[in-house]
């Protein structure tokens, strides 16, 4: 006769961590988040995650600031710079790259009003990054920037939601290509009037 096994003892529960939770969140992807999902990855149940995160929207929101701040926005070196025009390309093609990598990203970064502390803390001080770097006054890097920034993302959005699409997939990446060439002319575009229009004396003379 075999001995009798030991009954089987609970491990101890998973810890749930702001780290764990936008870690599983960032995997999973925003426009697929359901706490229900984001409970399964962390190998507890969703009763226990609300007990970290309020609600549904409140979780997609700690996963958006998670993704900004991590967003590596490039930097000047300013011994090395070039033109003010050139750097606010490479950033127009930074935004549309970071639109790209996270899909449902943009209602939470395009919008003021939906940005944490810490995303506007980031957003200001890249500002004033580039205020010092180029000799510009903040107000001036704050316009330029947000400029940049707020076409850029609503354009990729709109881009890289069309381009999504169930479509064949030779024929989806040759369309890809091609909106992404004509964003790229519209942001170079844009940016050549922004900085017109900033050297004009009645834009000068705002605080």
């Amino acid at each position: 006769m075999n001995a009798s096994q030991p009954p089987a003892t609970r491990g101890r529960p998973r810890t749930i961590t702001r780290e764990r939770i936008v870690e599983a969140g960032i995997e999973i992807g925003l426009p697929g988040i359901t706490f229900v999902g984001v409970a399964a990855a962390l190998g507890v149940s969703h009763m226990a995650l609300y007990k970290h995160v309020a609600n549904l929207e409140a979780l997609k929101n700690l996963i958006a600031e998670e993704i900004f701040t991590r967003w590596q926005i490039p930097r000047v070196d300013a011994d090395q710079r070039g033109e003010l025009k050139d750097y606010l390309t490479v950033f127009a093609t930074s935004v549309r790259l970071f639109v790209k990598a996270h899909p449902g990203l943009t209602p939470y970064v395009i919008r003021r009003l939906a940005a944490t502390q810490p995303m506007l803390a980031k957003i200001d001080e890249h500002q004033s990054h580039i205020a010092q770097v180029y000799g510009i006054t903040k107000a001036q890097a704050r316009w330029l920037l947000a400029t940049v920034a707020f076409h850029g993302i609503a354009v990729a959005d709109t881009v890289y939601s069309v381009t999504g699409q169930p479509v064949e997939e030779a024929q989806r990446l040759a369309e890809e290509i091609e909106m992404e060439a004509e964003l790229d002319r519209g942001m170079r575009a844009l940016i050549v009037g922004a900085l017109v229009l900033m050297d004009e004396e009645e834009f000068q003379a705002k605080p």
